[in-house]
Formats: C-alpha cells, sequence, structure tokens
C-alpha cells in the first residue's frame, strides 16, 4: 500500500474536521455530510479512504473518545467546548486509540488542525489533552503487555 504524503493526509484531516462539526453543529446527517465535502475535494481516492475511516473511528468509539477528553479535560464539559475543539480532540484521540499513526503524528496533526481553525489557545489546550491521552494509553499498554 502507497502512504499519503503528510499534507494530502492533512486535507483529509481537514475535511474529517469540517464533517464533524457540520454534523455536531447543524445537526445535518454526517454521511452526507462527509460525502458532499468529498465530492466537492480534490483528494485522491487513498485519502478520501482515509479520510472516511477516521470519520468512521470517530463514530464507532465515540462515547470512548469523550469519556477520554472529559477525563482530560474536566474543568471544561463537553458541551461547553468549542465545536471546532471537541471535534478536533475527537479526531485526534481516534487516531491515537486505532494507532492509524504513529502517536506523536496523530497529536501534531490535531494540534496543525487546532492552529488552523480554532482560537489563539486552541494549540495548546489540545496538545495537553491529546499528550494526557497518549500517557495514560501508553500506562494501559504497558501494565498488558
Amino acid at each position: 500500500m502507497i502512504k499519503a504524503p503528510l499534507a494530502v493526509r492533512r486535507r483529509g484531516r481537514a475535511v474529517a474536521l469540517q464533517a464533524l462539526y457540520e454534523a455536531d453543529c447543524t445537526g445535518h446527517d454526517l454521511d452526507d455530510s462527509l460525502n458532499r465535502l468529498l465530492e466537492e475535494s480534490t483528494l485522491p481516492e487513498e485519502t478520501a479512504k482515509f479520510t472516511r475511516d477516521l470519520v468512521s473511528q470517530v463514530v464507532q468509539h465515540r462515547e470512548a473518545i469523550d469519556r477520554l477528553v472529559q477525563r482530560f479535560a474536566p474543568a471544561w464539559p463537553l458541551d461547553q467546548l468549542s465545536p471546532i475543539d471537541r471535534n478536533i480532540l475527537r479526531l485526534g484521540v481516534a487516531e491515537l486509540v486505532s494507532q492509524m499513526v504513529p502517536p506523536k503524528v496523530a497529536i501534531n496533526e490535531a494540534v496543525e488542525l487546532a492552529k488552523a481553525f480554532g482560537s489563539s489557545n486552541s494549540a495548546r489546550f489540545v496538545n495537553g489533552v491529546l499528550g494526557s491521552v497518549y500517557d495514560e494509553l501508553t500506562r494501559d499498554n504497558s501494565r498488558k503487555g
């Protein structure tokens, strides 16, 4: 399998974020939003598949993802987080848990999304939460192994 270049995957993550954000804020059907955004994009098929897989991971594991986010950002109930930050965190945690990419890449890519789409504090917040989630996952895996 040929790996998509980082910049192309970043565009795929941005499309995933847009679809999740749209569904979160408007109540639009997530699949409809994702399909429309992918049709409008110029993403290669391999990256579109990656984008669909990433959104699927968020949907399939949303409750567990949200619990992790809430655990490591207890001062911010999910419904009080900005929709952008909430969905960037969901994408980042999904990539960490599913191991779709190396952990450092998952965290860095989420931080880059936060810089591009979030507020001035989003990148630091996302980095802190995902770093804590990663530390927890690493501890859990070392206990199992």
